[in-house]
């Protein structure tokens, strides 16, 4: 087996296991510090392999993954899903997660339509009490 196959950086496993969009945001989080592999901060350039583990905070969103597969290119949904698993606590921290800032969400003012100058003041003051 090449080394190709047995890591991959971890800029571009983030990309083909699709967490990001695109590699230069996969590089910008691992760079902003949102990825940890075994524990600690790394770089775009950091190798993943098999049985590492992978802290990554996206969206202000917390996943803990294990490295499962190293993948050859940036395929389907289900193929990138099977290159990882995802410890079930996190799973439920990140829906709880959720929950919470949808509820927030619907707290908020609502408005018809895009609000205008007046209402914007309107609505700045009341979320400033």
């Amino acid at each position: 087996m090449s080394l190709l196959n047995e890591s991959l950086r971890i800029d571009r496993w983030l990309f083909y296991c699709r967490f990001f969009k695109t590699r230069v945001l996969a590089t910008a989080a691992v760079t902003g510090g949102h990825v940890k592999i075994n524990g600690e901060r790394t770089t775009p350039g950091s190798r993943v392999k098999r049985g590492d583990h992978v802290d990554l905070i996206r969206e202000r969103l917390p996943y803990s993954l294990d490295v499962i597969e190293i993948p050859s290119r940036r395929g389907p949904a289900a193929e990138a899903q099977g290159c990882y698993s995802e410890d079930e606590e996190t799973i439920e921290q990140r829906a709880a997660l959720v929950a919470t800032l949808k509820q927030d969400r619907m707290l908020m003012p609502k408005t018809k339509g895009r609000p205008d100058k007046h209402t914007r003041r309107k609505l700045r003051s009341r979320n400033r009490d």
